[in-house]
């Protein structure tokens, strides 16, 4: 956990830094009221209502990838104090952030309600579970109504607060989804057109009409 004080510890990364910035006050009142190793009452709460969430993981040699994950309110499911589960879908096959994470566990968590004006950090070890594996451990665990490939649990090493003061406001609004879709336009399409720098000879892809915002700023 970072905020030990084991001093047989050589001073790095961020303990260094502290020094060398002269942060390590600030630091230490951090730890001292808002860095726990479990999630406590409100934090599984609070990500038991979020719809979205961010994953951040490195292989072993530090090469890394920040993805985004979203689905109903309690996608993620908390199982216990020191675990939570989330469910891993069809999607484009290159398996980047479980590339990782079968060989490095570490993995990186950020929740933002948008609406709350809060976020949630939680970090830990993860691992990959099969659904039937999940099922039979977890029978209770609802997946809405859509057939997750695997899932991963994540034992927490850390959670604490990402505060309020540069989140902005947001609003939901209404948004048709195509899950499980191959469709390139229902996906997206070719956006930044990745596929035509590649081949330059290729045709333009269809354009993509349909709706695009999931979110509306709310300017207040």
């Amino acid at each position: 956990m970072r905020g030990s004080t084991d001093v047989s510890t050589d001073l790095v990364g961020e303990r260094l830094l502290q020094v060398v910035y002269g942060t390590e006050e600030r630091a230490r009142r951090f730890y001292d009221t808002q860095l726990l190793d479990h999630l406590n009452h409100a934090m599984r709460e609070f990500v038991g209502r979020q719809e979205m969430m961010f994953v951040a993981t490195a292989d072993r040699g530090g090469n890394c990838d920040a993805t985004f994950r979203a689905g109903p309110p309690g996608f993620v499911v908390v199982l216990n104090e020191g675990q939570l589960a989330w469910p891993e879908y069809r999607g484009n096959g290159v398996m980047a952030g479980l590339g990782n994470i079968s060989t490095n566990r570490h993995a990186g968590l950020l929740f933002v309600d948008f609406q709350e004006l809060i976020g949630l950090h939680v970090n830990g070890r993860a691992t990959i579970v099969e659904n039937g594996e999940m099922r039979d451990a977890y029978p209770w665990v609802d997946d809405a109504g859509r057939a997750p490939e695997r899932w991963v649990r994540l034992d927490v090493d850390e959670a604490f607060i990402h505060c309020r003061k540069h989140i902005p406001r947001m609003v939901k609004v209404p948004r048709d989804r195509n899950w499980g879709t191959d469709n390139v336009r229902s996906k997206g399409g070719d956006y930044f057109d990745a596929a035509r720098d590649r081949d330059p000879g290729a045709p333009p892809p269809a354009p993509d009409t349909g709706p695009r915002r999931w979110w509306h700023r709310l300017r207040i």
